[in-house]
């Protein structure tokens, strides 16, 4: 890497804030006790430059559209990011860095997005930020096509650049080979990954694990690789020149991202405490702190100081990220005013508000045809595309077996990477994650982080457990991404244990806001997209089958599928309405508690089938529907489900039965499955008869009389 400094300038001012940012480091987690001060140390000259001088934001508007994003993927570091954010003038003082981890501070142990006003997204689990970063960057990219694809490379409102800094430990995490593998393949030219490559971790020493060469790993995958040695030549030199010079050259370069790996010594200057893992996780010491403050040149018996020139000179960036924007605002009027109606699409989606009359373009299903819920899905999601232009997604290399490929849209792909199945451009719709499933969870967090667009992306559903971390984070910071997870259940048949979910429904339903949704038929899946996409605060998972299921017949002894949007709803009631058992069931186990019904009812058993696809719509319910669904006085109750029964037990009570899969499946067809593991309409109807003897219902398990 060669370029001209000479007109670089680092003020003794701008020397002095970097000191500044190193103390309050120190004094931030001295005070809390705990924390990672070291990173935030040695990373301050680059944190510090790149809100100075390279980061395009406003911090009088931390929402400004025409911003660039900034991820912290090393959030165990996010004294890194809270120091630049009090530092340029963001709602951020110097008592909230004082707080740093405290119960109701701005300044908790991980940056948390939605909580502190310039976190882009919550960090913390290594690597997912990287992932995030590359989410980001293909979001602005589908941003610009769906709003102003004709305008010159760097001309347009919509380009921005995506910024992220990564430590060791987020190289180290799989899910950034996934991530930056594909961020290659995309050719995301908007994209500038800063690696602090300071050879320490926790354990120390990082050669202890990791050996290989990973800038020669990034120039594989095809990134533009810079390097800047801050230790080159034995002695540890700051050049701060060339690591500008390497974001500029990272700006400039459009056409693939960009990897700069800065060598530095973790800690620096803590003269006793510096390259060590000592100083990676755990406050300094007051006597460690008072040494490294006397090489600073400043005052030990002075914590958080901050001195007001230093203060008012790094606020400068306030006003030149208001005249940033203030240039920016002008481009986008004139854009506005050239294209008045993608500016009123522009405005829809921005604020996730969908198009009127958007539902009227769902799909109804014909009662009695045989339909898969994941080719269900597939009709809906082509069906939604042309109203929907903000919806897009794929799948981890199953499209086919998910059924997420809207028809007829391009694919989200360089023009020399499309293929004859799969034409597109870089605008394109349709994301090819491969087999990425941990890098598309984070990668999909990321999208949505971005703001406006809303992904998808598919797997089967034994395949969440790859992408799990990435699941609960967009749980966490409520984000609308959905899963299509189909492959639901032992119903996949022949591809055996290995592919067959039997615990993982209950597993994701433990993460506290995360919607499971496992329409019975066809139509309960359009309801539950609908209920999906209407929802803009919280993740959801759809659990679809890949064995045809029956549409059943609505509006005479099958209530409407409407009901799907309450989560439960009584799908057949008993005759003459006062049911003595209930079955609750979802999915594809929901015909055999219909079959159970008809079979109980003819031996005189009046009994409610209850279609339970989304546990936590309701429970969001109130309570006189919740009990008017499953009224307390009936005991007798039965839950299908082919899986752990697990949290079933709660819905069935003391009296209660589960047909239910405690133990891992086998590999035949679905129907020798369901026969052989005592899934069946049968077996319902004898877990019935049990409860209602539990329950000690007036005749329940009294035997015929045979005569002498």
């Amino acid at each position: 890497m060669s370029r001209d400094n000479s007109t670089f300038e680092w003020s003794d001012q701008d020397r002095r804030a970097v000191d500044v940012i190193r103390a309050l480091a120190m004094d931030a987690v001295e005070e809390a006790g705990s924390g990672h001060p070291g990173t935030a140390m040695s990373l301050a000259p680059a944190a510090y430059l790149l809100f100075q001088r390279f980061l395009r934001h406003d911090p009088t508007d931390p929402h400004w559209a025409g911003r660039d994003r900034f991820v912290l993927s090393c959030g165990h570091s996010s004294l890194t990011l809270y120091i630049q954010l009090y530092l340029s003038g963001y709602p951020m003082t110097l008592d909230d860095l004082k707080a740093l981890r405290k119960w109701g501070s701005l300044t908790p142990g991980h940056p948390e997005h939605g909580h502190t006003a310039g976190v882009e997204t919550t960090t913390g689990p290594l690597g997912q930020g990287i992932a995030n970063a590359v989410g980001m960057a293909m979001a602005a990219r589908r941003e610009r096509g769906l709003f102003d694809p004709d305008a010159p490379q760097g001309r347009s409102p919509f380009d921005h650049t995506i910024w992220a800094f990564a430590s060791d430990g987020d190289i180290e995490e799989g899910i950034s080979h996934e991530a930056s593998a594909l961020a290659a393949h995309q050719r995301l030219g908007n994209l500038v990954l800063l690696y602090d490559d300071n050879h320490i971790s926790i354990e120390d020493d990082t050669a202890i694990a990791l050996s290989e060469d990973v800038r020669a790993r990034y120039e594989a995958y095809g990134w533009d690789v810079h390097h800047v040695d801050w230790t080159q030549g034995g002695d540890y030199e700051e050049n701060v020149a060339a690591l500008a010079a390497a974001f500029a050259a990272a700006k400039a370069e459009t056409s693939r991202p960009s990897f700069i790996a800065l060598r530095t010594i973790i800690g620096w200057p803590a003269p006793n405490k510096k390259n060590t893992g000592k100083i990676h996780g755990s406050a300094l010491g007051a006597e460690e702190v008072a040494a490294t403050k006397r090489v600073l040149g400043m005052d030990p018996a002075e914590p958080f100081h901050v001195p007001e020139d230093v203060l008012a000179h790094a606020r400068g960036v306030s006003d030149r990220g208001r005249a940033d924007h203030a240039e920016w605002s002008r481009a986008f009027d004139a854009w506005r005013s050239a294209h008045p109606e993608r500016a009123a699409e522009y405005d829809r989606i921005s604020s996730r508000t969908a198009p009127d009359g958007w539902e009227g373009a769902l799909p109804e299903f014909e009662a009695g045809n045989d339909i898969a819920t994941r080719a269900a899905s597939g009709e809906i999601l082509a069906a939604l595309a042309p109203v929907l232009p903000e919806l897009w997604g794929g799948s981890a290399d199953l499209a086919e077996s998910n059924n997420t490929t809207m028809k007829g849209e391009p694919s989200f792909i360089p023009e020399e990477f499309q293929t004859k199945e799969f034409p597109g451009h870089r605008y394109g719709r349709t994301l090819h994650f491969g087999v990425r499933e941990h890098a598309m969870g984070a990668i999909c967090n990321g999208i949505a982080l971005h703001g406006g667009t809303r992904p998808y992306g598919g797997t089967f559903l034994i395949f969440s457990d790859y992408m799990r971390p990435a699941v609960r984070l967009a749980a966490l910071m409520k984000l609308p991404v959905t899963y299509v997870w189909t492959h639901d259940s032992i119903g996949l048949g022949e591809d055996g244990p290995t592919h067959q979910p039997v615990e993982h429904l209950w597993a994701l339903r433990a993460i506290p806001g995360l919607d499971v949704v496992r329409p019975a038929d066809a139509n309960e899946t359009a309801v539950a997209w609908r209920t999906v996409l209407r929802h803009t605060d919280r993740p959801a998972g759809l659990a679809l089958t890949r064995q045809k299921l029956p549409t059943l017949e609505r509006g005479g002894e099958f209530a409407s599928a409407e009901g799907v949007a309450k989560g439960g709803y009584v799908l057949a009631d008993a005759d003459g309405g006062q049911p003595e058992v209930i079955i609750i069931a979802t999915g594809s186990e929901v015909q055999l508690a219909l079959e159970a019904r008809t079979a109980l009812q003819a031996e005189g058993t009046p009994t409610r089938v209850v279609s339970m696809p989304c546990v936590e719509w309701f429970e969001q319910q109130t309570d006189a529907y919740r009990q008017e669904v499953l009224p307390p006085g009936v005991r007798a109750r039965v839950s299908v489900e082919a899986g752990v029964a697990l949290g079933w037990r709660g819905y069935v009570g003391d009296a209660g039965e589960s047909v239910s899969l405690e133990h891992f499946g086998a590999s035949a067809d679905y129907r020798t499955l369901f026969l052989q593991f005592g899934i069946t309409a049968e077996r319902v109807v004898a877990a019935a008869k049990a409860s209602l003897i539990k329950a000690r219902v007036h005749g329940a398990g009294r035997g015929e009389t045979t005569g002498n």
